[in-house]
């Protein structure tokens, strides 16, 4: 075993080799304090020794994968930005980015062949994963897997949304309002808040939601500061402060619910799993609105 890397934070892969094996691609973290709230950059490391190249500085976004191109000269990446997950290439003489087929969808993993050709799996808010290939610059779906399970349900309608905390910061997250949504009518609602706290709730598919959106339940997933998807500051908003930004953007989301007509403000529910139970306890002790709460896997005796 031979060490290559001497950066005091964490390094991860997945680790890609150049075609010409003088370089590994691989992915340098935030320093180790901030090791819940991590943002990589993609970097490349001699394999004879020497100083790494960070080549995403410019990137304050997460990226993931890496795959070089048969020349060398690119590596594909995934890029998780705003409820929204594409890939890229990035240039390996600069790192200059080129964003491929930016959509409201999710890419999940991609492969590609030394010729170039990629396969990736891609879910969108009314579609679970199905693998697609990439061609004439956009994606072409190859797999049907999931059509006689949609054929049978109603999906729910699915928009993303944003709305301004007390604080003035603009929040972003995912709205799903049931299949026979009437306008000028309020729903009961629920506020479902993701883990992590560094996850993030996007424009694909989650069967939790619209399993409620079914049942005729309005549901609401902010994208707290701590989230993924818009940089590192925003996930380092709650560094060492845990139950105050978050809350306000959690409980922001549901005044806008309830502002917008969507809510019935005497039917409000909340909860989530992990940091997402952890964020319920808070909020629920912070405003007593919520006439039901649950809590999964969080860090207080309940």
């Amino acid at each position: 075993m031979r060490r290559l890397t001497s950066w005091p934070g964490p390094d991860s892969g997945p680790v890609s080799w150049s075609p010409d094996g003088k370089w590994l691609a691989y992915y340098q973290g935030l320093e180790a304090r901030l090791s819940a709230y991590n943002q990589n950059t993609l970097a490349l490391v001699p394999l004879e020794g020497g100083a790494s190249r960070l080549l995403t500085t410019s990137l304050d976004r997460d990226p993931s994968g890496g795959r070089f191109s048969a020349d060398g000269k690119f590596i594909t990446i995934g890029i998780t930005d705003d409820m929204k997950r594409y890939l890229a290439r990035v240039r390996v003489a600069d790192g200059k980015i080129e964003n491929i087929a930016v959509a409201p969808r999710v890419l999940g993993g991609f492969t590609m062949l030394p010729a170039g050709r990629t396969a990736v799996t891609v879910s969108t808010p009314d579609r679970p994963y199905e693998i697609f290939a990439f061609d004439k610059g956009d994606y072409r779906r190859l797999t049907h897997h999931n059509d006689v399970f949609l054929d049978s349900i109603n999906v729910a309608g699915v928009q993303g949304v944003a709305f301004n905390a007390k604080d003035g910061v603009e929040v972003h997250g995912m709205l799903y309002t049931p299949s026979n949504y009437k306008s000028a009518t309020r729903y009961p609602l629920l506020v479902r808040i993701h883990g992590g706290p560094n996850g993030q709730d996007a424009y694909e598919w989650n069967f939790e939601k619209q399993l409620f959106a079914s049942n005729g339940y309005a549901v609401i997933a902010p994208n707290y500061r701590g989230s993924n998807g818009r940089g590192a500051a925003w996930k380092r908003a709650i560094f060492a402060d845990w139950g105050n930004l978050e809350v306000v953007d959690v409980l922001a989301a549901a005044d806008y619910a309830v502002s917008s007509g969507i809510a019935d403000p005497e039917r409000l529910g909340i909860g989530g799993w992990s940091y997402g139970c952890i964020t319920t306890d808070y909020a629920i002790a912070t405003d007593q609105r919520f006439k039901a709460a649950t809590c999964g896997a969080g860090s207080a005796l309940q």
